[in-house]
């Protein structure tokens, strides 16, 4: 069975600390990745690919030290081997123009506002994991406890 992993970046521990507890749900199936910036977390994505592994989502800040969350997934979304890599930005501080930068530089699925509700952050990344397995074509049964049924079965039709 692959290993698809989901990064969370943050500069603040306690932030990713909760992301991490909400996606939990998710662990049996999919390994969950932290990282404290844009450099630590792209160094991460080529550990998972020479791997061999998946990074199926990034989900970032927008406000970190260095690099904003928008120029990571910007690089993210430029890198061929991420192409399908779904993208969130979680945030409380992006401006108008950074939410514009994060959709078209970024090319983000999502946005979600912090603070976040526990249950749509979870139902927002199984929507996207659904996807990106179907995208990718890896066999979505061994995955099903983990997915999003009625995105599963629309797209299948």
């Amino acid at each position: 069975m692959e290993t698809i992993n989901i990064i969370c970046v943050d500069d603040q521990q306690e932030v990713l600390d909760s992301v991490l507890r909400d996606l939990r749900p998710l662990t049996p199936l999919i390994r969950l990745e932290e990282s404290s910036g844009v450099s630590d977390c792209l160094k991460l994505m080529d550990q998972i690919d020479d791997d061999g592994d998946y990074v199926a989502i990034v989900i970032s800040d927008q406000v970190m030290p260095g690099e904003s969350g928008t120029e990571l997934l910007g690089k993210v979304a430029a890198d061929p081997r991420f192409a399908k890599t779904r993208k969130i930005l979680l945030t409380g501080q992006a401006t108008h123009a950074d939410t514009i930068d994060a959709i078209n530089e970024g090319q983000i699925n999502n946005y979600i506002e912090k603070p976040w509700q526990p249950e749509k952050i979870l139902a927002i990344v199984k929507r996207l994991l659904t996807l990106y397995i179907l995208d990718t074509g890896i066999d979505y049964k061994e995955y099903m406890p983990v997915l999003d049924q009625q995105t599963l079965f629309t797209n299948l039709r």
